[in-house]
């Protein structure tokens, strides 16, 4: 069995162009839009992204602003303890002020809108405000350099690793920052120790520069962190916003199909109607001028253009009628006059109708019935559209001497299936998606005399579909081509039980020797027999 190749409709090539083009204009912006961000970056990233890292900033300096305050008059009162109380309130002074200051800075920058922000102002600010902080906490811890208390240097090296801990957390999505608070302090300290203490200085300082080092790499590796975090939650944000566009497009284009598909429907059934009124009107008058009702015609040419006409008109309303299915089909019309029949009955009688035509074109048609069947709940009239379909194909593309196998049986979940096989040409594999197409016809029909509409597989699958069923091709080429349609188990008629009921309970009738006689009736014994019969009283 085979039909006909057709190529992709022009409509759907430029359809698909317009689609590439529409995708290559968004890469081409996105990418423009990518290369005028990094150009007006001052870090080389995107403003975006940029921005939001200084936000970042801003929103981690508040939210440790009391953490902040907290050490700072912790920091206070330990080096008034070690020095005197003045001195440490005054540090503790110092660093509180320029803390306020910074997140008053903070706060300023978060009630400005993103796309007014300058950037670059903004990050040299923060930048001066946490130079200015990080002299500030140098104030505070050189209270206790000029005292000769052994615990000094025990407050110097950890209160410079506390201050520049928190400074490489807080501001690690603003490097820039970070090192302004941190490189003050730690190199007062250091300078202190390699100046003043001697070797054991020396190794304290030594100790300060690595813990530097470790903190400027932790504040790196959070840089990057933060910046990869936003990069990613960008992409995903385009994603969404890309999938919400196609889906919009989606939904409007489905909207568009099932409105042109109701049209074409509609269409469909108009023409078909409209053509079928004036083709009955052809068919009649064609008959009659063929059979020569009215008399013989002048010349015998036109009894044969007659014919032809007939022909012709039978054709054309067989066309009609199969795209009125279709549209009936797809547009969820199609009803579906369900009754029990007998699937190999059906399948026979198709057999007695086509078997003349398979006859006149030397090929067989074997059947092979599983038999004692129960019925099966379908719609008749389908059921013979089905197999005409499926056999007339299998006769149209089975060469002469080839054969048709008709098969009905039992599927192995319990229904029934439909199988037509023949010995034709096959259909090539990247063909089969063609010819179960709408209008879609294989390469085999080109050299066929009998081209049909490429109508009758689109017609079978749905009605198979109608009915709960499934469609199965398979075809190899120069060997032949095979296919079955299956019906449910729940559309099997099973035999059902007998229903049992109390009154088909046998009465106790009393036998003829068990009658009294005439003599011996009285009106107790009529009364008593009368409720043995009847049950009355």
């Amino acid at each position: 069995m085979g039909v006909e190749v057709v190529g992709a409709e022009p409509g759907d090539r430029q359809a698909e162009r317009a689609r590439e083009h529409a995708q290559s204009r968004k890469r081409v912006v996105r990418q423009v839009r990518d290369a005028r961000d990094k150009l007006t970056s001052t870090t080389g990233t995107k403003r975006s992204f940029e921005y939001e890292l200084i936000r970042h900033y801003a929103q981690n300096k508040m939210s440790a602003a009391l953490a902040v305050v907290l050490l700072a008059i912790a920091t206070g009162g330990v080096a008034g303890w070690i020095t005197n109380p003045v001195m440490g309130a005054v540090g503790a002074g110092a660093v509180l002020v320029t803390h306020g200051f910074v997140i008053l800075l903070c706060r300023a920058f978060l009630k400005v809108q993103p796309d007014k922000a300058d950037l670059r102002s903004w990050r040299m600010r923060f930048v001066l405000a946490e130079m200015v902080l990080g002299l500030a906490w140098v104030l505070a811890l050189a209270m206790v350099m000029k005292t000769d208390v052994p615990e000094a240097n025990t407050f110097l090296i950890v209160g410079m690793l506390i201050v520049v801990a928190i400074s490489a957390m807080i501001g690690s999505t603003l490097p820039g920052a970070v090192l302004a608070s941190s490189l003050p302090i730690t190199g007062v300290v250091i300078a202190y120790f390699l100046m003043v203490q001697g070797l054991n200085g020396a190794l304290l300082a030594t100790m300060a520069m690595g813990a530097l080092v470790f903190f400027a790499i932790i504040s790196t590796r959070l840089y990057q962190s933060n910046l990869a975090t936003i990069e990613a939650r960008a992409e995903k944000d385009a994603l969404i916003g890309e999938l919400e566009t196609a889906k919009t497009n989606s939904d409007e284009a489905r909207r568009n199909a099932e409105m042109a598909n109701v049209a074409k429907s509609q269409f469909l059934a108009q023409m078909s109607h409209e053509l079928r009124t004036p083709l009955n009107a052809i068919l009649g008058f064609s008959e009659v001028m063929k059979g020569e009702m009215f008399g013989p015609h002048s010349s015998p040419q036109y009894a044969e253009y007659a014919g032809d006409i007939h022909s012709s008109g039978q054709h054309l309303l067989s066309l009609i009628n199969e795209i009125l299915d279709l549209s009936r089909i797809e547009a969820g019309r199609y009803d579906l006059n369900e009754e029990a029949l007998t699937l190999a009955y059906v399948v026979e009688d198709c057999h007695h109708l086509l078997k003349v035509r398979a006859k006149n074109k030397g090929v067989a048609i074997v059947e092979l019935f599983e038999p004692d069947m129960p019925k099966l709940w379908a719609d008749e009239r389908s059921i013979r559209q089905i197999v005409l379909n499926l056999m007339s194909n299998a006769i149209k593309f089975t060469p002469a001497g080839g054969e048709i196998t008709l098969k009905v049986g039992w599927t192995a979940s319990g229904g029934q299936y439909v199988s037509v096989k023949d010995t034709g040409p096959g259909i090539p594999e990247d063909e089969i998606p063609v010819v179960l197409s709408n209008f879609g016809q294989g390469s085999n029909a080109i050299k066929n005399a009998e081209q049909g509409t490429g109508l009758g597989l689109p017609i079978v699958q749905g009605l198979v579909t109608m009915h709960g069923g499934t469609f199965t091709l398979k075809s190899t080429v120069r060997v032949g081509t095979e296919v079955t349609v299956t019906f449910p188990a729940e559309r099997i008629m099973e035999a059902l039980p007998a229903i049992s009921s109390p009154s088909s309970a046998p009465i106790d009738v009393p036998m003829e020797e068990d009658v009294p006689s005439p003599s011996q009736v009285t009106p107790q014994k009529i009364s008593a027999l009368r409720r043995t019969l009847f049950g009355g009283k």
